[in-house]
């Protein structure tokens, strides 16, 4: 079990570099990486935040968001400081904005990764979660927590900005059900100035994941005048059909946040804007999200169109599946519907 390094390349004594995340610091003695919470030891790089548990709460599996997998059950969501993204639009900035490992005015709790995953059972969840902040920061508790999980029946997301080394999804990927990542932007601009990192690797991530076995959603926050264009949203979608045209989009609304609260917030014509391009590029499983449209969390039939999974917000109404597909035309539903 990992606790507290994970493998570095050393240059010398005097610095080593982080392998999590495409950042890839370089930390000489007592540096703080770009996450706020892993350090140089001078040889290696030692995590600030192992069992810092700064967020712990029972939430619905549709809230990470995920709809193709154990609809209606509900998740053990955890999260401790630190984030390798510098996003100006951080709806948790409280938490994943931090320096030293702290953050600021919010207290951490130590739990060991026994006492998540008996608090999980305990609770009636199906899953853990690794979410609010980035979970690839906290990667060595997260894995703890996920092999432990996984040997007593329980499936493990993460919910991430996709820019963890491929190392990191080597190792994640035999112990997780599925992840939901964050497409920001199809601008590699975007990505530098909004959220002070690159696009290239997200992509490659996607493709590594979906290649994995790892069932994949991906969510964009639509961001009126930032990311909002046809190009730009078409773009993705033809990306993402690329890949694997059953991976489902998730198209949420922007509300003014963090050093963002200048910007305009999405109305729900552009979430149906962004769905119908979605569907125009062969995606059949296209959700809109944090906003009320007509009909955006329903699951429909890929080929009936009948709506299978009905939900109001984050609970699950009805769910018309059987084993996995429809009941009027018998179509398959892609999903992770049970765990293995």
């Amino acid at each position: 079990m990992f606790e507290e390094v994970f493998a570095v390349n050393s240059f010398s004594e005097k610095s080593a570099v982080c392998d999590l995340c495409h950042h890839s610091c370089r930390l000489a003695k007592g540096q703080i990486g770009i996450c706020g919470v892993r350090r140089g030891t001078g040889e290696a790089v030692e995590s600030l935040v192992y069992g810092k548990v700064v967020a712990e709460n029972i939430d619905p599996i549709e809230k990470k968001p995920l709809f193709h997998v154990l609809p209606g059950s509900l998740s053990y969501s955890i999260a401790t400081p630190g984030c390798n993204f510098r996003c100006l639009n951080c709806q948790n900035s409280s938490i994943s904005q931090v320096k030293d490992g702290l953050p600021g005015s919010r207290t951490t709790v130590y739990r060991s990764p026994e006492e998540i995953v008996d608090a999980a059972l305990a609770s009636g969840c199906k899953s853990l979660s690794y979410t609010y902040v980035e979970p690839t920061v906290f990667f060595e508790f997260a894995y703890d927590c996920a092999v432990l999980a996984k040997e007593r029946g329980l499936g493990n997301i993460f919910v991430s900005n996709g820019y963890m080394s491929e190392k990191v999804v080597q190792a994640m990927a035999p112990v997780l059900t599925a992840i939901n990542i964050d497409l920001k932007s199809w601008d590699d601009g975007f990505y530098r100035k909004v959220c002070g990192a690159r696009l290239e690797p997200v992509l490659d991530n996607i493709r590594r994941f979906v290649d994995s076995g790892v069932w994949v959603e991906v969510t964009t926050l639509i961001i009126p005048e930032m990311n909002n264009s046809e190009k730009e949203l078409r773009s993705i979608a033809n990306f993402l059909a690329g890949v694997d045209r059953n991976i489902p989009w998730h198209v949420s609304a922007f509300y003014p946040a963090y050093k963002m609260m200048d910007k305009k917030m999405t109305r729900p014509s552009d979430i149906d804007f962004a769905r119908q391009i979605g569907r125009d590029c062969g995606l059949p499983y296209v959700y809109g999200g944090n906003i009320r449209t007509t009909d955006g969390m329903a699951t429909l039939c890929p080929d009936c169109g009948l709506p299978l999974i009905v939900r109001n917000n984050f609970i699950v109404n009805e769910n018309r599946l059987v084993d996995g597909a429809c009941p009027s035309c018998q179509a398959k539903v892609a999903g992770m519907w049970q765990l293995p």
